[in-house]
C-alpha cells in the first residue's frame, strides 16, 4: 500500500493480497458530460475507466440509489469493452454487498456513509474515501463529524498527496483537542487510514497529435523559434489561479527574450466559470503582456484539449488556490510529453521533479493573517467563492522565477525536449492507472482483513446498532415523539367504510398527487388490494397482520397503506 504504514493494521509488514470494492456510484461523482466538467468528476470517471482496464477482479459492483445510475455504470463497463461480470447492489439493501468487503466512495468519507451501515454492523463493510477539495466548510465539517460517528480504524481515506494528508491530519488532531477539552478522559477511536495514493491517467491517452499541434500554432501564428506556453484550466480566478502573475512572468520573459527573436504566446484552453471572466481575462491580457500574444480554446472541446497539449512547448499550471489538492491537468501535460511550469503547491511538491519541470515558490500568508477571514467564511458572511479569492490575493508566487523558467526553456529545445521524455517516463511508472490501481486494490485488501480480523473477535464494538436508534436519521417515533396525540397501534381491527359516492382510493391517489414526488408509499393497485382485503372481512375488520396473511403481502407494506387509508377514511377502528 502507498503511503505511512498505520499503526492499526493487522500487521505493518503484511503484504495484503489485492481484492476488490463496490464503486458507490452517482454521476456527480464521476460524469463530467451530465453534471459538468471539474477536476473531481473527470477524475472520478478517470477512475472507473482505469479500474474497468487494470482491476484484477472477478466482477465489478456498483453500488447506487437508481436504476439509471446501475445502467449509468454498466454503460461505460460496456463501453471500454468489459466482459467481466457486472453487480447492481441497491444501497437501501447494502446486505447485497458480500462477497465486497470494502465500499470505495467518490469523496472525502462522510459520517452519514458511516451511520447508513450502523443498523447492519461496523464490520459489515469497510469504506474508503479519497480526498478532493478539503478547503470547503462542509468537508471540514465531514472531517470533524468522523471522529465523532461510527468510523473504524479498517476505514480508509486515500489521500491524493502528501500535502493534503498533512492537511487532513491537521483537522483531524484540532477536532481530536477540541472533543478531549470537551470530553476530559474520552478514549476517542481510532483514526481512519489515510494512505498516499495519486490519481491516475491512461498514458494513452494523451498522446501528441502532431497534425493538431500544428493546426493550433499555425492558427496562433507561432514561428518555428516561438515559444507556446499552454495550459488547460477551469478559468476562474477564484477556483483556479489568478491569471495575472503568469501574464506579468510572460511579460518580463518576453522583454528578456526580446534580443533573441523569440516570440511568446500563451494559449487557455478552459471554460470560463463566469462569462465576466472572458472580459477580465482578456483586458488583463492585453495590458500586463502586451509583447505576447494570448488565445483561449473550447476546453469543453476534446479536440481542442488534444491540439493545446500537441501544439504546446510548455505546460504552465501557476495555482495560488487552497481549492486545489493534486494538480491533475500538469499529469496529463507530462503524459503528453511536455516539460511543465508549476507552483510549488499542494500535490504538485509530489508530482513534479526537477527533471520534468519547475516549481515555482509559493507563499501562505503568516499566522493570525487569514483568521479573519476564515471566520467570516465560517460565519456565512463571505461564500466559498469569496474566502478562495481573499486568500488567493495573499498567495504570492514567485514571478521572477516564473519568467526565468521560461526564458531558460525557450532557450534550450533541448532542455524541453529531456524534460518532456522524462515526464512521460514519470507518468507512465507512477501514475498510469496501471500502476494506481493496484495500489487501491492493495489498500483494499488491508481493510478487507482488518475486517476478518475484527469479525473474528467479535464484540460490541461492531454489534448492529437498532437503525431506529441511531442519532443521525433516528426512526420518527424516537426524534418526534412528542408531536402526536399516540402512535398508531399494530393490533387495532380496522373496517372498510361504506361510501359509494366518493371518489375510490385510486382517484384519491391522484387528487393527491403523489406522484409528484414518486416513490412514496405503494402504487394504486396495490392500495386497491389492500382496500379489498379489508371490505372482504366485512364490520368485524381485521388486524394488519391478519391482512397481510390474506394477501400474503410484507406486514410492514400492510402497516403502511392502512394507515394511509385510515388517514383518508377508507377505514374506520372498529370499536373494542
Amino acid at each position: 500500500m502507498a503511503g505511512d504504514t498505520d499503526p492499526l493494521a493487522l500487521d505493518g509488514t503484511l503484504l495484503m493480497p489485492a481484492t476488490t470494492a463496490a464503486i458507490w456510484y452517482a454521476s456527480d461523482g464521476f460524469d463530467p458530460t451530465k453534471k459538468g466538467i471539474n477536476g473531481r468528476r473527470v477524475a472520478g470517471e478517470s477512475f472507473l475507466r482505469g479500474f474497468f482496464a487494470h482491476g484484477d477482479v472477478t466482477e465489478f459492483v456498483s453500488l447506487a440509489h437508481t436504476q439509471s445510475d446501475h445502467a449509468a455504470f454498466a454503460d461505460l463497463a460496456h463501453g471500454m469493452g468489459v466482459t467481466r461480470p457486472l453487480r447492481a447492489v441497491r444501497l437501501d439493501a447494502p446486505q447485497a454487498l458480500a462477497p465486497a468487503d470494502v465500499v470505495q466512495y467518490p469523496a472525502p468519507l462522510v459520517s452519514t456513509e458511516l451511520w447508513r451501515r450502523a443498523p447492519y454492523g461496523a464490520a459489515a463493510w469497510a469504506l474508503c474515501g479519497i480526498t478532493h477539495t478539503t478547503a470547503t466548510r462542509n468537508v471540514m465539517q465531514a472531517l470533524f463529524d468522523l471522529r465523532s460517528a461510527p468510523q473504524m480504524p479498517w476505514d480508509a481515506m486515500i489521500c491524493t498527496s502528501r500535502s493534503v494528508q498533512a492537511s487532513v491530519r491537521r483537522l483531524m488532531e484540532l477536532a481530536e483537542a477540541h472533543l478531549s477539552q470537551r470530553f476530559p478522559g474520552a478514549v476517542l477511536p481510532a483514526r481512519p487510514l489515510l494512505p498516499v495514493i495519486p490519481l491516475g491517467v491512461d498514458c494513452a491517452a494523451f498522446q501528441p497529435d502532431p497534425a493538431l499541434g500544428e493546426g493550433l500554432r499555425a492558427r496562433i501564428g507561432a514561428a518555428p523559434g516561438d515559444l507556446v506556453a499552454v495550459t488547460i484550466a477551469r478559468l476562474t480566478p477564484d477556483e483556479k489561479f489568478d491569471p495575472l502573475p503568469l501574464f506579468l512572468a510572460m511579460e518580463l520573459a518576453a522583454t528578456a527574450l526580446r534580443a533573441d527573436g523569440t516570440r511568446l504566446h500563451l494559449v487557455f484552453c478552459g471554460q470560463f466559470s463566469e462569462s465576466f471572466w472572458q472580459e477580465t481575462y482578456a483586458t488583463a491580457a492585453a495590458r500586463l503582456m502586451p509583447s505576447c500574444s494570448y488565445h483561449v480554446l473550447d476546453g469543453a472541446n476534446a479536440d481542442e484539449r488534444k491540439a493545446t497539449l500537441s501544439g504546446g512547448d510548455v505546460f504552465v499550471f501557476p495555482i495560488d488556490n487552497l481549492q486545489e489538492t493534486f494538480g491533475l491537468a500538469p499529469i496529463e501535460a507530462m503524459a503528453a510529453g511536455l516539460p511543465v511550469i508549476v507552483s510549488d503547491w499542494d500535490g504538485m511538491k509530489d508530482t513534479v521533479t526537477p527533471d520534468v519541470g519547475f516549481r515555482i515558490p509559493t507563499e501562505l500568508p503568516r499566522g493570525g493573517l487569514s483568521t479573519y477571514v476564515s471566520h467570516r467564511y465560517l460565519g456565512g458572511t463571505d461564500n466559498y467563492l469569496q474566502y478562495l479569492s481573499q486568500i488567493s490575493s495573499m498567495t504570492p508566487l514567485d514571478v521572477r522565477a516564473m519568467a526565468g523558467a521560461l526564458v531558460t526553456l525557450a532557450r534550450d529545445p533541448d532542455l524541453r525536449a529531456r524534460m518532456g521524455a522524462a515526464a512521460r517516463d514519470r507518468v507512465r511508472r507512477l501514475f498510469d492507472w496501471s500502476a494506481v490501481i493496484p495500489q487501491m486494490q492493495a489498500l483494499w485488501g488491508e481493510q478487507a482483513a482488518m475486517l476478518a480480523h475484527a469479525r473474528a473477535k467479535g464484540g460490541p464494538a461492531i454489534a448492529r446498532r437498532d437503525p431506529g436508534r441511531i442519532p443521525v436519521g433516528p426512526a420518527v417515533d424516537q426524534m418526534f415523539a412528542a408531536y402526536p396525540t399516540r402512535f398508531a397501534p399494530a393490533d387495532r381491527r380496522l373496517a372498510a367504510t361504506s361510501a359509494p359516492d366518493r371518489p375510490s382510493a385510486t382517484e384519491t391517489f391522484k387528487l393527491r398527487n403523489y406522484a409528484a414526488r414518486r416513490r412514496l408509499l405503494e402504487d394504486p393497485a396495490r392500495i386497491e388490494t389492500v382496500l379489498a382485503a379489508y371490505a372482504a372481512t366485512g364490520a368485524n375488520g381485521a388486524t394488519e397482520a391478519e391482512i397481510a396473511a390474506a394477501t400474503r403481502l410484507p406486514t410492514a407494506m400492510i402497516a403502511r397503506v392502512s394507515l394511509w387509508l385510515f388517514k383518508y377514511h377508507f377505514l374506520q377502528q372498529v370499536p373494542a
